[in-house]
């Protein structure tokens, strides 16, 4: 067990801040499996959604269906900060929805969301998981302004987005849902 009030050593805080910029960077190359490698098993969460992606299988997934949704996906660093266990990286995600994105259809749509990453290690020093923070709300609302919602030919589309985004967030994961105490 990390203990929460140790920061490491400045030579340890640069390699975990490289091994995140890689990743970052290996995930607009979309070269997966670099991007896999900085863990030694892969997982996210992605807390908006309460989701979980676990393993490699499971991340290929998560890497495809985001990917068939934005396409063009790419990123803007605002900050990287550093706490005993994690890198935490404050970043606008961008992108355009030319794809489904779970239940939401595409909608052409271009967004640029405001977002927060916990690439949290272990006690030695490997990657265990990234935890994702941002509004859905903000980013659903950028997709939808690309419709012409005075059109009643786009209103159909409107209502499969509102479905699609209602379904996404109707199973929780209990692994994020059931979290024991912070001690």
């Amino acid at each position: 067990m990390t203990d929460r009030f140790a920061i490491p050593a400045p030579e340890v805080l640069r390699a975990r801040e490289q091994l995140v910029l890689d990743h970052f960077h290996d995930e607009v190359r979309q070269d997966w499996d670099d991007v896999l490698a900085t863990f030694p098993h892969p997982h996210y969460e992605i807390i908006p959604t309460l989701t979980v992606h676990d393993g490699d299988a499971e991340v290929r997934g998560y890497y495809h269906d985001t990917r068939v949704a934005f396409p063009d996906q790419d990123h803007e660093i605002i900050a990287m900060r550093h706490s005993a266990d994690a890198v935490i990286v404050e970043f606008w995600l961008l992108g355009t929805h030319l794809g489904p994105l779970g239940g939401i259809p595409a909608t052409g749509g271009r967004h640029r969301t405001r977002m927060t990453a916990y690439f949290v290690f272990d006690e030695h020093e490997r990657l265990v998981a990234e935890r994702i923070y941002f509004d859905t709300l903000s980013m659903l609302k950028q997709l939808v302004a690309a419709l012409n919602l005075r059109d009643p030919r786009t209103w159909p589309l409107l209502v499969r987005a509102l479905r699609g985004l209602l379904a996404m967030s109707s199973q929780p994961d209990p692994r994020l849902v059931h979290t024991p105490a912070a001690a």
